[in-house]
């Protein structure tokens, strides 16, 4: 949380979308949640590699951290201020799905309680109406909303260097060591490694002895 964050008693969903107007620049949650499911993974993407009995497992990505939490409401009972059909709560949140025509995506928001500050999408929002008046109005309504966060690009970029190695390095083989080993640790890439044996000029990829110091060139940057 920024240093402008500013704390909240009450949990509320706000809308960082400036140029956008869905209604209001905040929606305030009705009833503070109970809980909230938080979950973060990664993807990984199998690579085959000739002469072993398993892929290797190499990272391609941090997928995106989501936030899940059950929302209440409750316009039953008749108090000064509040409508008396849910719906007219509800559909604030179910707005924060819609897309934009200038934007051409739903807008960008903010699901902050306490300390907790979460910038994110919506990226679903489920209601479920309990209770109804005599004529079919809902008064009452449970929705389980998930947020996905949202980072823009430039800063995770800025606030995470990646590289590969600048100048050529030198790896000494050890017992086990596999041309597709070196490369995944030195590169992250294990396909990587027909570059190093150019580099060695290796003709058989599988036969490396043990003690050869091995030349692990810069990966050129594209």
């Amino acid at each position: 949380m920024s240093a402008t964050d500013r704390e909240y008693d009450d949990a509320r969903i706000k809308i960082l979308d400036e140029d956008l107007d869905p209604g209001e620049d905040e929606i305030a949650v009705q009833f503070n949640p109970e809980e909230i499911s938080v979950d973060k993974s990664v993807t990984y993407a199998e690579q085959e590699v000739p002469g072993l009995d398993a892929p290797f497992q190499q990272f391609v990505s941090g997928d995106a951290e989501t936030l899940s939490v059950e929302l209440f409401f409750d316009v039953y009972e008749d108090r000064e201020g509040e409508p008396d059909d849910v719906r007219k709560l509800t559909n604030k949140v179910n707005t924060l799905l819609l897309v934009d025509g200038e934007r051409h995506a739903p807008p960008l928001v903010k699901f902050a309680w306490g300390k907790l500050s979460f910038q994110s999408v919506i990226e679903s929002a489920n209601t479920t109406f309990t209770m109804f008046r005599a004529d079919g109005t809902p008064v009452r309504a449970r929705m389980d909303v998930t947020f996905r966060e949202y980072t823009p690009p430039a800063q995770q970029l800025a606030e995470e260097p990646r590289h590969s190695p600048d100048t050529t390095t030198v790896h000494r083989v050890a017992e086990g060591d596999t041309l597709w080993g070196i490369a995944n640790d030195e590169y992250g890439k294990p396909g990587a490694w027909r570059v190093i044996a150019r580099a060695n000029e290796i003709v058989n990829p599988r036969e490396l002895e043990r003690g050869t110091e091995l030349r692990i060139p810069a990966l050129e940057r594209r």
